[in-house]
């Protein structure tokens, strides 16, 4: 982990970030690309780096200086549908610090990257000043992803334990540094 280089994306590094969260929304998620969920993967600039309260974190391999790893913030809370609307209600559009995309290469995992990647999202938030809550979902489905943000953050919402189901989706609440 020591020798990885963590840093804010700038326009050299999308092609190889948006090539890790292709690579993952294919190979992880039962969806592949879906354009109304992963909109932001198409173009990362518009969706991370313009916007001041946003970024996109980048990890690059020492051996080479590819991208394997990203983390993103914005500031869009869940919105209701598809979310539960206690959800939309408590985790509001502009106070809300959002991570998404923390995503890393399979032959990079289990050293610390996400971990840390995260940290510095919330480090991030903390230091913006305008966020209230750090807000994040995650699909169960996906092989270590449920256990993963239980040892970081809070359950604040399990859709498997809806009468429907609902998407079947976990809520999690962290932490900010303050």
């Amino acid at each position: 982990m020591l020798y990885y280089c963590i840093r804010a994306a700038g326009p050299d590094d999308l092609d190889g970030a948006r090539a890790v969260m292709l690579d993952t929304v294919y190979r992880d998620f039962a969806t592949g690309y879906v354009p109304r969920w992963h909109a932001d993967i198409v173009d990362p600039a518009a969706a991370y780096l313009a916007p001041a309260r946003h970024t996109l974190l980048v990890a690059l391999d020492p051996a080479d200086g590819q991208v394997v790893a990203t983390a993103a913030l914005d500031s869009r809370g869940p919105v209701h549908p598809p979310n539960p609307r206690g959800l939309a209600e408590r985790y509001p559009s502009g106070a809300t610090a959002q991570l998404r995309r923390v995503y890393v290469r399979p032959a990079h995992r289990r050293r610390g990257l996400a971990r840390h990647l995260v940290a510095e999202l919330l480090a991030f938030a903390a230091a913006d000043g305008g966020y209230r809550a750090a807000y994040l979902h995650t699909d169960p489905a996906v092989p270590g992803a449920e256990a993963f943000w239980r040892s970081l953050g809070k359950v604040v919402h399990d859709e498997r334990d809806d009468p429907a189901g609902g998407q079947g989706i976990v809520h999690f609440e962290l932490a900010m540094e303050r």
